[in-house]
C-alpha cells in the first residue's frame, strides 16, 4: 500500500491525482526558491550547522519499490513506485529519471554531497542485480530528500510528487538559466569572512578521517553482510537436515526378518523422525527472519553510511580537481598574459594591440576574482558538509543496536525451538526393551574413548 494509499488520497500519476501537470502540495516545510533559504544554522553564525540526526532522518521516509516489469517492442523496462511520506505521495519513475535528477543535482549543488547513483543495468541483469539496484535507489533519494539544502529545493519537490510523463524536462528547465549555488546564495560571496584560518589544514585532516572511517566501514559492512549471509544459509541447512529426518522415517524398504529379531527398534525410530522435520522448518523460518532482519536493519543502515561516506569523499575531489584546478589555471594563464603585456611595451608595438592585451588582462583578472571566491564557497560549503558526516555518526549506535537486538531476538527465538524439539528425541527409542534410552546431554570426555 503506497503512503497517499494508506492517508485516503490517491497516489500521483493514477485516476483522481489531477492532471499531469500538477505538483503536489506539501502540508508543511513548503520547498522554497535556492535563494530564499540558508542550511539551519545557530544564529550569528551561518557557517556552523544546528542538526541532529533525528532533525535529519525526520525530514522525510521515502520508499522505493519494483513494478512489474512492462515489456517493450525490444527491452523490458523497470519502473519504479517512489513514495514519500513527507508530501504525501507516490510517482512512478524509472531509472533515467534517477539520472536526470542527479546531473541536475550535480549542476545547482557542485559543492555539496551529492549521492553516487547505483550503474546501470547491463545486459543479462538477474533478479539479485535488480533489487540491489532497488535498495541503492533508496538509500540515494533517502540521503537527498534529508539533506538540508537539498530537502528545501525545488528539485527534490518536483522529482518526488510530479506525476506528468516528461519529468526529465521539467528538471531540466528548473536549472536552466538559473545558475549553481554559489549564484544563488546570498553568502557566496563573503564565504571566506566566516572560514577558520586554518582551513586547508582543517580540510585535510578532515579528509584523512573520513577516508579512516570509510575503510573500517566498510569492512564492518562485508562482515555483517556475511553474518546475515551465514543466518539465511544455516536455514537452508537446518531445512534440508529436517526433511531428510522426515525421509528416513518415511523410508518404506521392507525390514528383513533376520535383521529385526523380534526388534522393533527400527519401526519405533522411523515414526519419531518422521515428527521431527516440523521443528527443523521452524529453525529454518526463524534464522531466515533473522538475516532478512539484519540484511534490513544493519547492512542497509551500513550501505546508508557508506553512501554517504563516499559522497564526501567525491566532493573533496571535485574541489581538487574541479574549482582548485581552474584557480591554479586561471592564476597561470594570468601570468602569462602579464609577461606578454611588458614584452609588448618594451617592444613599442600598436597602441590598439596594447590595449586588446590589457582588456585581455583586466577580464582574467575579474576571472580570477571568481574563481578565488568560488573557491573559498567550495571550501565553505565543504565546512558545512564534514559537520553533516559529523551529525550522522550517532547513526553507529543505532546500527550495533539493531545488530545486537536482532542476535538476542533471534538466539531466545531459536533456543526455544530446540528446547521444545528436546523432549522429543528421547521418545526415539521407546519400547525397545534392549536399547536405553539416550542421555540428554553428551556424557564428559571423548565420544568414541573406550
Amino acid at each position: 500500500m503506497t503512503a497517499a494509499a494508506m492517508d485516503g488520497e490517491p497516489p500521483a500519476g493514477t485516476a483522481g491525482a489531477g492532471t499531469a501537470a500538477d505538483l503536489a502540495k506539501p502540508p508543511v516545510n513548503e520547498p522554497r526558491e535556492p535563494e530564499q533559504f540558508l542550511m539551519q544554522t545557530p544564529q550569528g553564525n551561518p557557517l556552523l550547522l544546528s542538526h541532529t540526526l533525528q532533525e535529519l532522518l525526520s525530514k522525510d521516509s521515502v520508499q522505493v519499490e519494483l513494478i512489474p516489469e512492462k515489456k517493450g517492442l525490444f527491452l523490458k523496462h523497470v519502473e519504479y513506485e517512489v513514495s514519500s511520506k513527507r508530501f504525501k505521495c507516490s510517482v512512478y519513475r524509472r531509472y533515467n529519471d534517477f539520472v536526470v535528477f542527479h546531473e541536475m543535482l550535480l549542476q545547482k549543488f557542485p559543492y555539496r554531497m551529492v549521492p553516487a547513483l547505483p550503474p546501470k543495468r547491463m545486459l543479462g541483469a538477474d533478479r539479485e542485480f535488480i533489487e540491489s539496484r532497488r535498495r541503492a535507489l533508496k538509500r540515494f533519494i533517502n540521503l537527498v530528500a534529508r539533506h538540508p539544502p537539498f530537502s528545501e529545493d525545488v528539485l527534490l519537490k518536483l522529482f518526488l510528487s510530479f506525476s506528468g510523463s516528461d519529468v526529465q524536462n521539467k528538471l531540466r528547465e528548473l536549472v536552466q538559466g538559473v545558475g549553481d549555488e554559489f549564484v544563488t546564495c546570498r553568502l557566496a560571496t563573503q564565504a571566506k569572512d566566516f572560514l577558520p584560518a586554518d582551513i586547508q589544514a582543517q580540510f585535510a585532516a578532515s579528509r584523512e578521517l573520513i577516508r579512516n572511517i570509510y575503510n573500517s566501514f566498510y569492512k564492518l559492512r562485508d562482515r555483517a553482510e556475511r553474518i546475515a549471509s551465514r543466518a539465511i544459509d544455516n536455514a537452508s541447512d537446518l531445512l534440508i537436515f529436517g526433511k531428510e529426518l522426515s525421509a528416513l522415517g518415511s523410508d518404506t524398504t521392507p525390514l528383513p526378518s533376520w535383521a529385526a529379531l523380534n526388534n522393533n527398534a527400527w519401526g519405533t525410530l522411523k515414526q519419531a523422525l518422521k515428527g521431527l522435520s516440523v521443528e527443523f522448518a521452524l529453525l529454518a523460518d526463524k534464522a531466515v527472519q533473522q538475516g532478512k532482519q539484519e540484511e534490513n536493519d544493519v547492512v542497509e543502515k551500513l550501505n546508508l553510511f557508506l553512501d554517504l561516506l563516499q559522497s564526501y569523499k567525491d566532493l573533496c575531489e571535485r574541489h581538487e580537481k574541479g574549482v582548485l584546478h581552474k584557480h591554479q589555471r586561471a592564476l597561470h594563464k594570468y601570468s602569462m598574459m602579464k609577461k606578454q603585456m611588458m614584452s609588448a611595451t618594451v617592444q613599442n608595438k600598436e597602441p590598439e594591440s596594447v590595449e586588446q592585451l590589457e582588456s585581455r588582462i583586466v577580464e582574467q583578472e575579474n576571472a580570477i576574482i571568481t574563481m578565488e571566491l568560488r573557491n573559498y564557497f567550495s571550501l565553505y560549503c565543504l565546512h558545512q558538509e564534514t559537520q553533516l558526516i559529523h551529525i550522522y555518526l550517532p547513526l553507529t549506535s543505532h546500527i550495533l543496536g539493531a545488530f545486537v537486538n536482532s542476535q538476542i531476538q533471534g538466539h531466545k527465538e531459536m533456543s526455544k525451538v530446540w528446547n521444545e524439539l528436546k523432549p522429543k528425541l528421547s521418545c526415539l527409542f521407546v519400547g525397545s526393551s534392549s536399547m536405553p534410552t539416550p542421555p540428554l546431554s553428551p556424557p564428559e570426555g571423548n565420544f568414541f574413548s573406550n
